[in-house]
């Protein structure tokens, strides 16, 4: 950076004057200069970091974005709005920058690397459903494009990537809960995708130096995750289908289980991967630790709602994880994760600005 090349040339100036000058005054003088020159290029870092978000107007990325931007960070957002929408970005009010590009277009991903110090990596075409009915799309998304991330990233100087990874990549196993040591055992091409990806990371830390830190995501919900989309996540479709008196669909029985994580205990994952030391090249579990069943989600559903949920079941989809639950120890000691959303407050605040976005749309 242009900024840190000044810094250092200043900074050896006045040691070379420090170191000889003859003057006590003067080389006095210009050690408290050299310091003062150091600690200010410190504060420019701390103060002027700036972070990439790709996939910044889905789901999770704008969360992230929005918390960064909280904090007084400077963020640039990375997205083909294929699946981001321009709702998310209006959440943040023009205070990021935004750049529209594919990640399967390297020169698009290397020019929205420049000057950036840190990149969440969120950017994919996700969903295990979505991967099945389109794999050549999927593959060139998912694992052609976080390479052109880590490539770039390497190029420009990042200092870290925080790749966004999934839990279906421990596929059907019995074994819970999950624990980032067992075998994978991937059901889909998304889930081998995600695990491709995870390679990836720790062959760039390995072989170029590039610090990678991997979240395997449980089934995170909460607002801004969309509804309509024919491969929308189960929370999403069934809160929806119960606001406008519908009848839920469950493929299967509704008994198979996940550890559902809502988004603020992810966006707490992703800022404290961005700086623990002791987290680099490891996957880490993202979750909290509790097994909940479709049934009981659409019955607390209900209760929050006070409606009966009178679900339609049909036949399982293909892929489809019977039973998943997070081991998240690794992650508490790594990075001090703590998850402090539990399930039903997550699903009553999701629920909340479910109504609030359906009257915003009714007043327009």
């Amino acid at each position: 950076m242009v900024e840190y090349y000044l810094t250092v040339q200043s900074a050896i100036i006045l040691v070379e004057g420090y170191e000889t000058s003859d003057d006590q005054e003067r080389r006095s003088t210009l050690f408290y200069l050299c310091l003062v020159r150091v600690r200010a290029y410190a504060l420019f870092r701390l103060t002027t970091a700036r972070y990439l978000v790709t996939g910044g107007a889905g789901f999770i990325g704008s969360h992230i974005a929005e918390a960064l931007l909280d904090r007084g960070e400077s963020v640039r957002i990375f997205d083909n709005l294929s699946t981001g929408s321009q709702t998310n970005l209006a959440v943040l009010q023009g205070r990021a920058e935004f750049v529209q590009g594919d990640l399967r277009n390297f020169d698009a991903v290397r020019e929205a690397m420049t000057g950036v110090e840190v990149v969440f990596h969120q950017g994919a075409m996700a969903s295990v459903p979505r991967s099945i009915a389109h794999p050549i799309e999927s593959l060139e998304t998912n694992i052609n494009g976080t390479q052109h991330v880590l490539l770039a990233a390497r190029d420009a100087g990042v200092r870290r990537v925080v790749y966004a990874s999934s839990s279906s990549i421990y596929g059907n196993t019995p074994t819970l809960p999950k624990y980032e040591q067992m075998p994978p055992h991937p059901m889909s091409p998304y889930a081998v995708h995600k695990l491709t990806g995870e390679l990836l990371c720790e062959m760039f830390t390995r072989l170029y130096g590039l610090e990678t830190v991997a979240l395997r995501y449980f089934n995170v919900f909460g607002p801004r995750q969309d509804p309509t989309s024919e491969y929308a996540a189960v929370i999403p479709r069934f809160l929806t289908a119960l606001l406008q008196k519908r009848r839920p669909i469950v493929f299967g029985d509704g008994e198979q289980t996940r550890d559902f994580t809502y988004i603020a205990n992810v966006v707490q994952a992703n800022l404290l991967a961005a700086t623990s030391l002791d987290a680099v090249g490891h996957p880490l579990n993202i979750g909290c630790g509790e097994r909940i069943s479709l049934n009981t989600v659409l019955r607390v559903a209900g209760e929050l709602l006070g409606v009966a949920t009178n679900a339609e079941y049909r036949e399982p989809r293909p892929a489809d994880v019977r039973d998943s639950l997070a081991d998240i120890s690794l992650a508490q000691r790594l990075l001090s994760y703590k998850p402090t959303i539990r399930f039903r407050e997550g699903l009553a605040r999701t629920l909340d600005a479910l109504r609030r976005d359906t009257a915003s749309h009714l007043n327009r």
